[in-house]
């Protein structure tokens, strides 16, 4: 089980977003207010505090948004879930893992500030199944089969 320790939007795609602290999760759609919504298989991204944390340790003024993730997570391991794991978030919200990690086609700053970037490794996508209310301080768990 992990925590929700940011909620981020961002009004166009390709730039990094801002903690906004809550937000709602639509059912096939993803994160209201977010440029990255819409029926399609990378309705929301997830990456952990831990990854960011590797960025910052390599000197890297960066912050949960930085990355252009609109979940980010502490204390579960993202990177190490199956495709197809559902997970529970906040008191209603259903996702679905549907990828891990993701090619960038261009490189963002934060490449070219550190020579690395952890999203396209680390950073995983959900689909919305169900519906609800996300913020700051909810909790996030793997649903058992």
């Amino acid at each position: 089980m992990g925590t929700i320790v940011a909620v981020c939007t961002s009004e166009k795609k390709g730039t990094r977003k801002v903690d906004v602290g809550e937000g709602f999760l639509r059912e096939n759609f993803g994160l209201e207010g977010d440029a990255h919504g819409g029926n399609w298989h990378r309705q929301v991204s997830l990456l952990a505090l831990e990854s960011i944390k590797k960025m910052q340790d390599m000197g890297l003024d960066v912050k949960p948004g930085d990355f252009a993730e609109n979940l980010t997570t502490e204390g579960i391991d993202l990177v190490n879930l199956p495709i197809g794991t559902k997970l529970k978030i906040g008191e209603q919200a259903l996702g679905e893992v549907t990828q891990i990690g993701k090619e960038c086609h261009t490189r963002c700053a934060i490449y070219y500030q550190a020579g690395d970037c952890v999203m396209p490794k680390e950073g995983i996508f959900i689909r919305v199944l169900n519906e609800g209310s996300v913020k700051v301080g909810n909790q996030i768990e793997v649903v058992p089969e």
